[in-house]
C-alpha cells in the first residue's frame, strides 16, 4: 500500500511517499481502506519534537491520527460493523498504532463508529478527535439547558465543535474569535461573537453576565490565555482546557472556587483505557450531526498524500479556519 512515512523528526522532518505492507486484519479490529484524514496540532508536534513527546511512534513513521473510510475485513470478535460499511474515528498515529496517512489502517473496533450519513469523507475525517474533545470537555464541565457558556476560540479545530455541540445542548453560547469571517462563522453557529482583540474580558463579562462571569468557560486556547478564563468565569464555575502544559498560578481560580477539567483525549489510544467510551461518543455525534446540529468547518485548502507537508505547514501558519484535511 501508498503511506507517507516520517524518517527523522524535526521542524523541517520531511515526509516521504513509500509502499509498506497492507497490515493484516486481528482479532478485535478492523481493516480500513482510508478516504481522508484531518491534520490536528497534535500531529505537528509529534513530527516537530518527536521523543520529547511520549505519545510519539518509533521511527519510521507512518502519523494521522483521525479517519474516515470503509471496512475491508472484520477481524474475529467484531460486532456491529460489516465490510463495506462507512466509518470514522480516531485510532492510530501515536505510540505503536499505525496511523491513517495510508491507504490502509488498523483500527480498534472500540475507537469507531459509522460515518455520519449527511457528512462527505473529507468532513467526517475532520471531526474525531475535536468531536470528542470537545463532547467530553463540556460533559465534564456540566454542560445542561440554560448555562452560560465561553468558548475560547470559537472558530478553531475544537472551539468551532464546542460551540456547536453547547447550541445543541441547550447552553446560552459566546465564543471568541478575531477578524469579520472568524466572527460572522462564530454567529452563523448561533452563538454570539466576542472579538477579543477590540474587547477585554471584564468588558465582555460586563455586558454579557451582568459581571456575574461565565458558567462554564471552555478554553481551546490554553496556556496563558487560561487566566482570561479564570477571569470571565463566574464563582464556582467550570473551566475546561485542551492545552494545559504550563505552569500557572491558580491563586485567581482558589478564591473562585473553579472547577478545572483538563481534557487529553488520547488516554483511551495511549492506554488501552475505556476505548469504548470514545466509540459511544462518535456514535452520538453522528447522531448530532444527521440531524443538522454539528457540520465540522473545513478549510478552504485540498491536499492529497503527496501534499502531506503543505497540510502541516498550513495547520502550524495560523491562516487555517477551520480543519485541514488530506485525502488520500
Amino acid at each position: 500500500m501508498k503511506a507517507i512515512i516520517l524518517k527523522e523528526y524535526g521542524p523541517d522532518a520531511a515526509f516521504e511517499l513509500t509502499e509498506l505492507p497492507k497490515p493484516s486484519v486481528k482479532a478485535g479490529h478492523v481493516l480500513v481502506r482510508v478516504a481522508a484524514s484531518s491534520v490536528n496540532t497534535v500531529d505537528t508536534m509529534i513530527r516537530q519534537m518527536g521523543k520529547e513527546l511520549p505519545l510519539s511512534p518509533d521511527l519510521p513513521a507512518v502519523l494521522g491520527m483521525d479517519f474516515a473510510g470503509t471496512i475491508e475485513e472484520i477481524g474475529e470478535g467484531v460486532s456491529g460493523f460489516a465490510p463495506g460499511d462507512e466509518i470514522y474515528g480516531c485510532a492510530g498515529g501515536l505510540a505503536d498504532l499505525q496511523g491513517a496517512l495510508a491507504e490502509f489502517m488498523l483500527a480498534d473496533s472500540k475507537l469507531i463508529a459509522h460515518k455520519p450519513g449527511s457528512l462527505s469523507m473529507r468532513e467526517a475525517a475532520a471531526l474525531p478527535l475535536v468531536g470528542i474533545t470537545a463532547y467530553e470537555g463540556l460533559q465534564r464541565a456540566g454542560i445542561e439547558k440554560g448555562k452560560n457558556i465561553l468558548v475560547h476560540g470559537g472558530t478553531g479545530g475544537v472551539g468551532h465543535v464546542a460551540v456547536q455541540l453547547a447550541k445543541h445542548f441547550g447552553a446560552n453560547v459566546y465564543a471568541t474569535g478575531s477578524g469579520a469571517r472568524k466572527l460572522s462563522v462564530i454567529e452563523q453557529y448561533g452563538a454570539v461573537a466576542i472579538d477579543f482583540k477590540t474587547e477585554n474580558v471584564a468588558d465582555y463579562v460586563a455586558k454579557h453576565t451582568d459581571d456575574a462571569g461565565f458558567d462554564i468557560v471552555f478554553d481551546s486556547v490554553g496556556g496563558e490565555n487560561m487566566t482570561k478564563s479564570f477571569e470571565a468565569s463566574a464563582l464556582n464555575g467550570h473551566v475546561t482546557t485542551t492545552v494545559a502544559l504550563l505552569n500557572l498560578d491558580l491563586t485567581p481560580a482558589h478564591f473562585k472556587g473553579l472547577s478545572i477539567h483538563v481534557v487529553f483525549m488520547l488516554i483511551p489510544m495511549l492506554y488501552d483505557h475505556k476505548r469504548e467510551e470514545h466509540g459511544a461518543i462518535l456514535k452520538h455525534i453522528a447522531e448530532i450531526a444527521d440531524a443538522g446540529a454539528l457540520k465540522p468547518l473545513l478549510d478552504d485548502t485540498q491536499y492529497t498524500l503527496n501534499d502531506t507537508a503543505k497540510a502541516h505547514d498550513r495547520l502550524t501558519s495560523g491562516e487555517a479556519i477551520g480543519k485541514v484535511v488530506i485525502e488520500i
